[in-house]
């Protein structure tokens, strides 16, 4: 075994240690451990650990067509509900739209490169091409997270609406019509059958979505066949989404949702969560038991995330030598209160 540390920080000559880099955490899995088309977002649905709640919740979004808010503090597993949904339930790549305070509904929705157009255009009259077909425009429209939910399709699509709780006040009322009618418009192409009579009223075009990667279920929507500007949902996605409890929303956003809090794992749970990222044998070891109830007992009293304790647990099984009290040290770096305002540093 040799020291632990790859960089020492104590001035010495250049060195190949990184070389020495153990393999990542199957929860961090880049480079050599992503093949194409699989990311470590969708290796949470494979790890995550249902309860009886969660499990009847979702159904319950399913059968009712409504959107699930969940609630709950951060390291929870909010998000990662839906990747283990997608994946039983073989419904393919699961969309994420990450929420914050200058978010709009149209962000979700789709965007359109006004100014990459507006070059085409002039490039185009420039040579005396043509600069009013629908296609042309359509080149510069890529679907949002939100829009390309609402795509067609035989299976609900999943999407992740995360921190909603983030949002501008008027975000959770705006998405309630998307929500009621499943459908929307992309006005520049919708208006082109309005400005020229109905010429261009059965003209089908080609727009990218929000899909990115090799789903079995989903790569082949990529870039999708729309007509008349407007999107009509077949089946209704699976909405979830995600709170932190900061904020309280609006009675009519509300009554349309179905609401669920996570709580926090127990015991059990955790010892469940830790065998399907580290296996059995690092899961029954001593210093990890010591290691959860040390968690358990700080959690009681700081805010802290199961993923912390991951963290702390893959750190102190490696196979490496410590050096005096740097475990100790270590792990209450890692397993730091969540809140940004108490200092992290070593106790004199």
């Amino acid at each position: 075994m040799s020291d632990w540390k790859i960089f020492q920080g104590d001035n010495r000559n250049p060195h190949d240690g990184i070389d020495n880099l153990p393999d990542a955490p199957n929860w961090r899995p880049f480079g050599k451990d992503i093949s194409p088309g699989v990311s470590r977002r969708k290796h949470r649905g494979e790890t995550f650990q249902c309860r009886p709640e969660e499990v009847k919740m979702v159904n319950a979004a399913l059968y009712l067509r409504r959107p699930l808010l969940l609630t709950g503090k951060p390291g929870t597993g909010k998000s990662s509900l839906a990747y283990a949904v997608a994946r039983e339930l073989k419904l393919g790549e699961v969309l994420y739209w990450s929420i914050t305070t200058r978010t709009t509904l149209k962000d979700g929705l789709y965007t359109y490169d006004a100014i990459a157009r507006l070059q085409a255009v002039k490039q185009a009259e420039s040579s005396g091409g043509q600069t009013d077909e629908p296609q042309q425009i359509a080149d510069y429209i890529t679907l949002g997270p939100l829009g390309t939910a609402f795509l067609p399709s035989q299976r609900p699509r999943v999407l992740v609406i995360d921190e909603i709780d983030k949002s501008d006040i008027d975000l959770p009322n705006d998405l309630l019509a998307i929500f009621e009618e499943g459908r929307f418009e992309i006005a520049e192409l919708a208006r082109l059958e309005k400005g020229d009579g109905n010429q261009n009223e059965s003209k089908t075009v080609s727009v990218r979505t929000a899909y990115t990667d090799d789903e079995e279920v989903t790569c082949a929507d990529k870039r999708v066949q729309i007509q008349g500007g407007r999107i009509t949902c077949q089946e209704f996605p699976l909405v979830i989404l995600t709170s932190n409890g900061e904020r309280d929303f609006p009675p009519p956003f509300l009554r349309r949702c179905l609401r669920l809090t996570m709580r926090e794992p127990n015991r059990s749970e955790l010892e469940r969560i830790i065998k399907a990222h580290l296996g059995d044998e690092i899961a029954s070891r001593k210093d990890v038991d010591t290691l959860i109830k040390t968690f358990l007992d700080r959690r009681r009293k700081e805010a802290l995330a199961t993923d912390q304790l991951l963290n702390a647990i893959f750190m102190v099984t490696r196979e490496r030598e410590w050096v005096g009290d740097d475990q100790e040290k270590l792990i209450r770096y890692l397993l730091a209160e969540l809140d940004s305002s108490r200092p992290v540093m070593d106790k004199k």
